[in-house]
């Protein structure tokens, strides 16, 4: 990802921490659940907030972290009963097998009236996030078509032209059907699987509260089509028609189970 990639990539992320600093009480102990560089630990450790950042330790992020992220095996969390008031993440619920383990550790490490802050890709995104992908394509493929003919007459231009042919055929087989984003299904399933609907009815089989189930209102992709050129205020703007890219559920743990 490039420089103004990431750039962006912060812009949306902050702009999402605003909607999750709302539902945060002032001095707030919060965890952090696959925190990846640290950002957005950062980001909210900066706003008075008290984090503690975890991931697994095979994350891509491990070498470009900019604040402190604690390691840990994916399954149960390293900290002591009852020690954070809130419990975030990012991104993350949908690329984890086993969403059981994680919903008892959370509920374990909760203190008494503790809540969780779980910010999901919604179907919209998968929706458009599978246009984007195809956007891709014909924009590669553009890229190439200009080498399909020759400037001049001559076998180097022809063995250029043979290569950009080559070229384009094995993008087509790459781009040919889009890959899922989560840890289950596939492009199609997560239309379902990515819905407001389906995660509500996730958290309550899980004994949580759905006390919200807020869209973040932005529209984006993993592409990010059009980036920087595309400014957050339209953005805002076009998830009013196209929808948002992310929900925020405020998830709270019922009563412990036997």
């Amino acid at each position: 990802m490039g420089k103004r990639s990431i750039e962006f990539l912060h812009r949306v992320r902050d702009h999402e921490l605003r909607a999750v600093m709302r539902h945060l009480r002032p001095g707030a102990r919060v965890l952090e659940i696959g925190g990846g560089t640290g950002y957005q630990a950062g980001r909210l450790a900066e706003g008075g907030f008290c984090v503690t950042s975890i991931d697994v330790g095979v994350t891509q992020y491990k070498r470009r972290r900019v604040f402190p992220v604690i390691e840990y095996d994916g399954v149960g969390f390293p900290f002591r009963d009852a020690t954070f008031n809130v419990v975030f993440s990012s991104r993350v619920l949908e690329h984890v097998a086993d969403l059981g383990q994680l919903h008892r550790e959370s509920r374990r490490v909760l203190k008494p009236g503790g809540y969780c802050l779980h910010v999901m890709p919604s179907s919209v995104w998968r929706l458009w996030e599978s246009v984007a992908h195809y956007v891709e394509l014909v924009q590669r493929w553009s890229a190439q078509s200009r080498l399909l003919l020759p400037r001049r007459w001559s076998f180097k231009e022809l063995h250029r032209a043979w290569r950009a042919v080559r070229k384009m055929v094995y993008l087509g087989r790459e781009y040919a059907a889009v890959p899922r984003h989560g840890a289950t299904g596939n492009a199609v399933t997560e239309l379902w699987t990515f819905s407001r609907r389906r995660w509500v009815r996730h958290f309550l089989r899980h004994h949580f509260t759905v006390i919200r189930a807020e869209p973040i209102g932005l529209f984006y992709t993993g592409h990010m089509v059009c980036g920087n050129r595309w400014r957050l205020p339209a953005r805002e703007r076009a998830a009013r028609v196209l929808g948002a890219a992310a929900i925020l559920y405020v998830v709270q743990p019922g009563p412990a189970l036997p």
